[in-house]
Order: structure tokens, then sequence, then C-alpha cells
């Protein structure tokens, strides 16, 4: 399907536009890192999978005031906690992301025990918190009070009936009871009277607690570094392979340009970067560098069949001839990653929007960038005296000549 039908798009005339453009986005995103980097010691926000932390998931029965829970860590001395709504809008739900990086059992316990005394607002004097307690919890509360009279094996059936407790409340329930008579029904009603004795419901329901080292942060980040570092370099070599050098030198320079936007984009927006957002920039490293291995192609094609003409007529020519496949790839590509942005819930919101930023700025890269570096390296060699053309080397009789 050809979207447009022989354009003649002077891209090469307008290459000082587009290196405003790139500088403009590049150095502001460097001077955002810059001044994070002087404040905090990094130059973009980490997120918990880089610098250690504890992560709280909670459920709230009704919709979560995010003003107040973090009015609520403040005064638990819990400072600067990222607190964000996940999941659809309907489940209320919390991550709350606290720099505590104590990889304990016991510290964990603490950290979540802390958070669920931050939030009870109005909890009742003397009573339990049936919405933020284990099985073994209630089956010993009930085999301390009895209400069923077991005589024989009284542990078994308490922990049978406690389990019930729990998946109700979990699976049926989402967490959050509303109330302990949400319970009769499911288990014996002197249960549930026994309950009501020491058991209230609070609004809430801490589903699960994780904790990052830093030890761990850190190891990762060195690897996701070192990820990108090599995926680079392993591109350079195979397009050194399959072209010439400075074909792998200008895609390397686009994506590295590609990266720097988007990770300065984050920078810019306070976005943390985690391990997921990383992987978007993988992903866009090869999304871009495929772009560009397109528009090289064509490049390097139109040398052999347009041997009059000069290197920015032919590349000119390349890229309007291959505008129609940039545009339908990179707009459906374009469309997938902004729903997924949309509709994709706060944890894919990083990764999304690292593709978002990515597949416009990887497209604008392929043709503004990467193309318009092998006129300039011609154009440098041509001052140096030495004007060869940047395609595969020509065989003895098919030798061509191109104007610098």
């Amino acid at each position: 399907m050809e979207l447009f039908r022989n354009t003649n798009i002077d891209f090469l005339g307008k290459k000082w536009y587009f290196l405003a453009f790139s500088l403009v986005f590049s150095v502001a995103g460097l001077i955002s890192m810059g001044a994070r980097y002087a404040k905090t010691g990094t130059a973009v926000p980490l997120g918990v999978d880089f610098k250690g932390g504890t992560l709280v998931y909670v459920k709230f029965a009704q919709t979560p005031n995010l003003g107040d829970i973090r009015a609520a860590m403040d005064r638990s001395g819990l400072k600067d906690p990222k607190i964000q709504t996940y999941g659809g809008p309907a489940n209320n739900e919390v991550l709350i992301a606290l720099e505590q990086k104590e990889t304990s059992e016991q510290a964990l316990d603490a950290g979540k025990n802390t958070i669920i005394k931050a939030l009870e607002t109005n909890p009742a004097s003397g009573k339990n918190d049936l919405n933020n307690v284990g099985s073994t919890t209630i089956r010993d509360y009930l085999m301390s009070k009895d209400p069923l009279h077991e005589v024989v094996d009284p542990g078994a059936k308490y922990q049978q009936i406690a389990s019930q407790i729990v998946d109700y409340r979990d699976k049926e329930r989402g967490g959050v009871l509303s109330s302990v008579d949400e319970l009769q029904g499911h288990v014996p009603a002197d249960v549930v009277n026994a309950l009501k004795t020491d058991y209230f419901t609070s609004g809430f329901g801490v589903r699960n607690v994780e904790i990052v080292g830093p030890q761990v942060g850190k190891q990762l980040s060195n690897q996701a570094l070192l990820a990108t570092l090599y995926s680079l370099g392993g591109m350079l070599v195979y397009l050194w392979f399959r072209f010439e050098l400075i074909y792998g030198i200008g895609a390397v320079v686009a994506c590295f340009h590609d990266t720097i936007i988007t990770v300065g984009a984050f920078s810019l927006l306070n976005r943390d970067i985690s391990l997921t957002v990383v992987a978007a920039i993988l992903t866009l490293i090869g999304y871009s560098m495929n772009d560009t291995i397109v528009v090289y192609d064509r490049i390097r094609e139109n040398i052999k069949l347009l041997r009059r003409e000069s290197l920015a007529d032919i590349v000119n020519k390349s890229i309007n001839q291959t505008l129609s496949r940039t545009i339908l790839t990179s707009g459906l590509t374009f469309l997938t990653v902004l729903s997924l942005y949309v509709f994709g819930g706060e944890v894919l919101r990083g990764f999304s929007l690292a593709l978002v930023i990515g597949i416009l700025i990887g497209t604008y890269s392929s043709i503004a960038v990467a193309a318009p570096m092998l006129v300039a390296y011609q154009e440098w060699r041509g001052h140096r005296g030495t004007a060869a053309l940047p395609g595969p080397a020509p065989r003895k009789n098919d030798r061509v000549k191109v104007k610098a």
C-alpha cells in the first residue's frame, strides 16, 4: 500500500531545522538531568527497581484521596513516599513506594504495619483489623474463643474456617470487607459473632508488600546500562559488515539521539525509570535501527542506479521513496502504543510512555539524523580531498562517481 505517490520533499534542505529541533530537545533533557544530578546525585528519577525500597499495594473500599494518604504518611514519619493509583479507576488500588531498604522479614512486617497504622484514620479501640490479618491470626483467635465448642481437633477445624474467611475476603471481595457481617452465610454464625467482639473492618487492605534491596538495585542499574551499550555496539558491528562503518556510526548516533531525548523527557516529566522503561528503551533502539536500515538499504540501491546524481539527491529520493512505508509502519505502531498508554493503566504507564516518545523520535531520526549524516560525511571527505561514496565497496567495472 502506497500512502504517498511521487513525493519530492527536500528533506536535506531542512537539515538546519532538524538540527535545531534535535539540539533543543537533547540539550533540554541534558540540562534537566544535570540539574537533577547536582541536586539528588542521580541524573534521572530512578524507580524502586534500581535504588531499592519497599512497594506496598493497598486496595481501598472507596475511591482513595491521594492527598489524604500522603498527609497520613507524613504524620507517621514516612517522608517523601511515591503514591500513585494503579489498575482501573474502579479498582480503588494505590501503590505506595517507600525508600525503606532493609530486606529482613522483620523490616518488611514493620513497614507494612507502619503503613496500616498510618492509614487507619478511626480504628476501633482494642480491636484488630479483619482486612489486614492473615489466616493464622484468625485461627489462633478462634481457637482461644472456641465459639463452636469443638472437642475433636479444633486446630484443623478453625484453620479451615480461617482459610475460608481469607479466601472470601481476598478472592470474592477484592481484599476488603466492608463489615464483619459480610461473612454471614459463608462461615458459622457463632464464628461471625465471636469475630465481631474483637475485630473491625477498616476501609482498606494491604494486598502485597515487595522489597528491593539497594545492592540488587545497583546491580540492575549497571546491567541495564550495559544492556543498552551492548545493543548499540552489536548493531554498530552488524551495520559495519553489512554496509560500511559510516552507516553503522550514523545509525548508532541516531539511536543514541533517540535514547537521550527519551530519557531526558522522563527527567523533565519527573517519571521514574524502572526495569520496564529500560525494556521499552531497548525496544525503541531496535525499532529505530530497523527504520534506519530501511532508508539506508534504499540509499545503497539508488547509489548503484543513479550514478550521475549527487549523494544529497540520492538520499532525498531514497527518503521520499520509503516515506509511505515509514509513515504507515510508524503510524500504526504509534496508535498501538498510544492505546497502551491511554488504556494500559498505571502499571504500564512508564513502559508505554517511553514507546510513545521513542516511536515518534525514532521515526524522525531515521529521516532527519541518520540519512543526512551520510551526506555530511561525504562533504567532509570532499573538503579533505578524499571524496568517497559511503556505500559498499563497488566492483572494479561497477565503480560509481558521485558529486560531493
